[in-house]
């Protein structure tokens, strides 16, 4: 009785949900200006709202003209008064978190997430479920067992201020009627060990009613590969009622083979979009391509083509100036006391009516040694058409140029690790130097003039990038390899384990 009005009471909360979502779909460029001015009208006490003149904000213009665009370097000195305490610095509270995230110039960031953010964190997440049930017209899956995997739950305290990842802060606001269901437990959830906490999983799901599984990619691979090799069984023979995995962090397309590979079976994939600064978008169709974009979730954006960011005069467009189908760095205003954030993403607009985004890179992973500036999106999308003529297996791969080779011309080299190669890896080479050069005019260019020779592979051996990332200290939780570098800081690290 009780399953019977849970899934019931889902679908009702889901139909009502969609229906009122409409509003935002429609409303979303005035939300979105009327939210920004609410914002800046809440923060113009704060340290930071007196700095740049908000009192005398009074439109979009005028914002971008006293307020520049800040990554975390130039909003640590004031993040760091927070720490100590201090209020109505970047908003008018002190957080009521803090996600700690890893950092590549910062060291540790400490990303600000007030009493006003949190709640549209959770609401992100569920929405994207409720979505999914109206469009479905299905919600079994609420009465199995579900995983939401995530880092430790276990929170430190900053002068005050709850201080943890991101997944795990979410972990304390899974609502009550969910916490039954969920998997795994407190004591497996605290686990640092990436490898034990997975062995561990595995002990607590492998014969339990699985019906929803939440991770990234490459951490979902891991867990389902660890559990075929121990029962020699596909998920679905393991997990017949496994009916929904939600996914997010990387784009999902690069995994999809090897993830059908080892459902050997139906599974529905939402793919979302969160991050420590805020739950962005959602796949609110799941049978069709592109994230709902969420304007009315605490959140202002901005849009700065991604040619012309990080120079001087870099225009920064709103929703209702952007173009489809060109690469934007996603820059982020929030209720949290983020002002002008580039986040680092690079997003590309497939819809305007609703607005849909894929994620289409970072704005610090392309490769341009030599102008190109072939970027993430481009990459993963030649090696989809490639696999499409040519078929193989790919568990993960990474680009990184060759500016100084033994012999020849200059080069990209892709290092690839195979679950299965190609039957002929020339062939399959040369179609991905093809699919790359149909997609980036440049490199076309620097190929048809003789600068760069064809793409190189290398072949890499059987779990080279979880070896690879165990040894950074980085296996496990949101860590994932770049896909493509400007340097070989990675891919020196990685030819240790060529064939």
């Amino acid at each position: 009785m009780l399953n019977f009005f849970k899934k019931n009471a889902a679908l009702i909360w889901a139909k009502k949900h969609v229906q009122k979502a409409e509003d935002f779909k429609k409303n979303a460029e005035k939300n979105q200006e009327d939210l920004l001015l609410s914002l800046v009208k809440t923060a113009q006490k704060t340290l930071f709202g007196r700095e740049h003149d908000f009192e005398n904000i009074h439109s979009v213009k005028e914002f971008q003209d006293r307020v520049p665009v800040a990554d975390y370097e130039d909003l640590k000195p004031y993040i760091e008064r927070v720490k100590k305490g201090q209020s109505n610095i970047l908003w008018t509270e002190t957080p009521e978190y803090f996600a700690k995230t890893s950092g590549t110039t910062s060291g540790s960031k400490y990303i600000p997430i007030s009493k006003e953010g949190m709640p549209f964190q959770i609401a992100g997440a569920q929405s994207a479920l409720f979505h999914y049930i109206s469009k479905k017209n299905n919600a079994d899956f609420v009465n199995g067992k579900m995983i939401f995997l995530q880092g430790s739950p276990e929170l430190e305290e900053v002068f005050g201020i709850k201080t943890g990842r991101l997944s795990g802060i979410v972990a304390h606001h899974i609502p009550n009627y969910l916490q039954k269901n969920r998997l795994p437990s407190w004591e497996t959830n605290i686990m640092e060990d990436w490898e034990t906490k997975v062995d561990k999983i595995i002990e607590e799901t492998e014969h339990e009613n699985m019906t929803l599984i939440s991770g990234i990619p490459p951490w979902l691979i891991m867990y389902f590969e660890k559990l075929t090799e121990k029962h020699g069984k596909k998920i679905k023979q393991l997990f017949p009622n496994l009916q929904l995995i939600v996914t997010g962090g990387v784009n999902y397309e690069p995994y999809r083979d090897k993830m059908e590979e080892l459902l050997g079976g139906k599974v529905d994939i939402v793919q979302t979009f969160p991050a420590s600064e805020g739950f962005f978008a959602f796949q609110d169709d799941y049978t069709k391509e592109g994230l709902l974009l969420l304007t009315n979730h605490g959140i202002f954006y901005e849009f700065v083509p991604l040619e012309e960011y990080g120079k001087p005069g870099a225009r920064r467009l709103t929703l209702k100036e952007i173009e489809l189908h060109k690469d934007y760095a996603l820059i982020l205003t929030t209720n949290s006391g983020l002002w002008a954030y580039s986040i680092g993403d690079v997003v590309r607009f497939i819809s305007k009516d609703p607005y849909r985004v894929l994620v289409s890179g970072r704005t610090k992973h392309f490769t341009s040694a030599f102008g190109e500036h072939v970027i993430a999106f481009e990459v993963e999308e030649a090696m989809k058409a490639t696999l499409e003529k040519h078929p193989a297996q790919i568990t993960e791969f990474h680009l990184a140029p060759q500016v100084n080779p033994a012999e020849g011309l200059p080069y990209h080299e892709w290092l690839i690790e195979f679950e299965k190669e190609p039957e002929h890896l020339e062939a399959f080479r040369d179609e991905l130097d093809q699919q790359l050069r149909a997609r980036n005019t440049y490199y076309d260019d620097l190929i048809s003039g003789n600068i760069l020779q064809k793409l190189q592979i290398t072949r890499l051996a059987k779990n080279a990038f979880h070896e690879y990332a165990k040894s950074q200290g980085k296996l496990g939780g949101q860590n994932k390899t770049p896909r493509l570098a400007n340097d070989r800081k990675i891919a020196n690290l990685l030819e240790i384990y060529k064939l």
